[in-house]
């Protein structure tokens, strides 16, 4: 969906990096690329990951999410552990994070962007996909 979408400002100025932004239907996270989990916040609602090729990735679920303070949420990996393209890293209650008022569109976002010469989204009509030109 398109940055304009996302209701926190921080998110849809770019503030910390490029980014896109998804309002799951199925509620995992599951990893984008493979690489390293280097941040995971003991809320669950956020985890960063840097690629192999040192791309930083923040998935943050839903807006606000931290204030539920890890409830409805289930991590499957922690802070130093490889994982693979695909591979599954959280679970997380969709409709009760709903039912507790909060959105879930969740930004996707290359923390480092500035280093590379752009990130684009590109769309192929069945998903959106966040690429990383250098």
């Amino acid at each position: 969906m398109p940055l304009s979408e996302v209701k926190d400002e921080v998110f849809s100025k770019g503030y910390i990096g490029k980014e896109i932004a998804i309002e799951p239907t199925k509620g995992e996270v599951i990893s984008p690329v493979n690489g390293t989990i280097t941040t995971f916040f003991p809320t669950g609602h956020a985890i960063g990951i840097t690629s192999d090729s040192g791309i930083e990735i923040l998935i943050h679920v839903g807006m606000d999410t931290v204030n539920l303070e890890g409830k409805h949420f289930k991590p499957l990996v922690k802070k130093g552990d490889k994982v693979t393209v695909g591979q599954k890293l959280l679970n997380f209650d969709l409709e009760e994070i709903k039912k507790e008022g909060y959105s879930v569109i969740t930004p996707v976002v290359i923390t480092n962007s500035a280093q590379y010469k752009d990130v684009v989204t590109v769309s192929d009509n069945r998903k959106n996909l966040l690429s990383v030109l250098v």
